[in-house]
């Protein structure tokens, strides 16, 4: 294996530890809301990095499965946070 190969798998690792990190400590919803849309991007990354360097593209479907829960979570996320601050008023 590569050091190249290493260091990617390294810093995806970093990443997805300090986005966990930020999903548990958060302190408001919007930051946690934040952090696992990144948390969502990274496992997109490394699958993606995954599919070229083996050489493969099974992990297609998952991509795109990803992507959508993605989509549809920041959505949810949106619009809880827009109701409940009409209620605040």
């Amino acid at each position: 294996m590569s050091i190249l190969i290493v260091a990617v798998y390294v810093v995806f690792a970093i990443a997805g530890v300090l986005t966990l990190w930020r999903i548990i400590v958060g302190p408001s919803i919007l930051d946690r809301a934040v952090a696992s849309d990144v948390l969502l991007t990274l496992v997109m990354c490394a699958l993606g990095a995954d599919m070229v360097i083996n050489h493969h593209t099974r992990s297609l479907p998952a991509l795109l499965i990803i992507a959508a829960v993605g989509v549809f979570g920041s959505i949810a996320v949106a619009r809880f946070v827009a109701r409940r601050d009409n209620t605040d008023r």
